[in-house]
């Protein structure tokens, strides 16, 4: 199924696994190739990867990076929404005429909406200066402004502990607010509608149906990250996407553990945003987990307990004298240039060369990880896919709990 809009979106399911878990391809104009889906956003400040500079992001795998996340919040307090608009959005200002930016008001990395009830006419988000409140007008006066290829509406996401009533309040408000912001839609951009809805699954299922019922072109679901368990999402999730057309992509936030992310696609998921990798960067880890599961336990089924399904800690002593890649046969610029050695100096003497060589990697390695979860999907085997992730993790982290006793 294709669907088309009139501001360069197209979107079509191509293949489905286990029933929801789909694959597809997502065209946007300022994009020349068609991103895959399940596709990762790549989390930015401002428009671009905290460590990555522009010139090297060309080395990661494109058009798999070729979508950018960016919160409209961090553009409240720097330069006008006019001067942005004259220079021509954050395509022009930024010079990534080939990259797409995704524009929703959910700052994964630092800034997050403020839970209080007394918020009817706007959401209240952290800012440099304190709290500020922003309505739906001046929301879109920053859309506007920005010119991303998506963005989503204003939305007043609550963590899953609240009262019935204040979730509720929630979803209302979340609405009014889509009406808000599409009647003053800009002139471009796929408009993706808010769903909220906190841990109640019939607020879920309410917000799903009345944002259906708009003419929008894609879905962003947010709230999620925000203290509903692992073992409860799932069923969240599946009375949102159940709600909701098959053909029109779906977006989320908060999903960023490789086993979140997996619940995510399972669930009938397209697009994801993530702090996982600034978070790992940050914290000096490596991912290193096999992305070639399947054909692991077809060739060496003996060889696959006991692999370390996570991250390795660069700062540890034991890679000090380490000459070899972060991991054998990545093809990344960090991989193919440095050594687990010369990274682990870099982080102990607090260069911040060390958090850019550690994010072009994680990077690198994240994006593998959805493509093995598409080419799962295509060969209709990403059931087992997930069951051999999740069982090799179980393994690691019962090894490491023996190990530790």
């Amino acid at each position: 199924m294709t669907l088309a809009f009139p501001v360069a979106m197209k979107f079509a399911v191509k293949t489905w696994s286990n029933g929801k878990a789909r694959a597809g391809q997502l065209q946007l104009g300022s994009c020349p190739s068609p991103m895959e889906t399940p596709a990762l956003l790549l989390s930015t400040r401002k428009g671009l990867p905290l460590f990555i500079s522009p010139d090297l992001l060309p080395d990661l795998p494109y058009p798999d990076s070729a979508l950018l996340h960016v919160s409209p919040l961090h553009f409240v307090e720097t330069m006008s929404p006019n001067i942005i608009s004259k220079l021509g959005g954050l395509n022009q200002m930024l010079g990534l005429h080939r990259h797409a930016f995704a524009a929703f008001p959910r700052d994964s990395v630092q800034c997050l909406p403020e839970f209080d009830s007394s918020n009817k006419l706007g959401a209240s988000f952290d800012t440099p200066s304190g709290r500020r409140l922003i309505k739906p007008v001046d929301y879109m006066e920053l859309i506007c402004s920005l010119k991303p290829s998506l963005w989503a509406t204003l939305a007043d996401e609550v963590p899953g502990w609240v009262s019935d009533h204040r979730n509720k309040a929630s979803v209302d408000r979340t609405v009014k607010w889509l009406d808000d912001c599409i009647s003053q839609s800009p002139a471009s951009g796929a408009v993706f509608g808010a769903i909220v809805g906190g841990s109640d699954k019939e607020q879920r299922k309410r917000c799903a149906l009345e944002v259906s019922k708009r003419n929008i072109s894609g879905y962003w679901i947010g709230g999620f990250g925000f203290g509903e368990s692992m073992d409860d999402r799932p069923a969240l999730l599946n009375e949102v996407t159940d709600h909701l057309p098959g053909e029109r992509p779906r977006l989320i936030s908060g999903l960023g553990l490789p086993e979140e992310v997996l619940q995510g696609v399972a669930a009938g998921i397209d697009l994801f945003d993530s702090s996982y990798i600034y978070h790992l960067t940050l914290g000096g880890f490596a991912l290193t987990f096999p992305l070639d599961l399947l054909n692991l336990a077809e060739e060496f089924p003996e060889k696959t307990m006991g692999i370390d399904q996570s991250k390795i800690n660069l700062k540890a002593t034991v890679y000090r004298k380490d000459t070899g890649p972060i991991v054998e046969g990545c093809v990344c610029y960090t991989c193919r240039n440095h050594t687990r050695a010369y990274i682990n100096h870099l982080l102990n003497v607090h260069e911040m060369l060390a958090q850019i060589l550690l994010e072009i990697h994680n990077t690198h390695h994240y994006l593998g990880f959805f493509q093995a979860i598409r080419s799962a999907i295509k060969e209709d085997k990403f059931e087992r896919f997930c069951d051999m992730f999740l069982q090799k993790r179980r393994d690691h982290l019962t090894a490491a709990v023996a190990v530790g006793a």
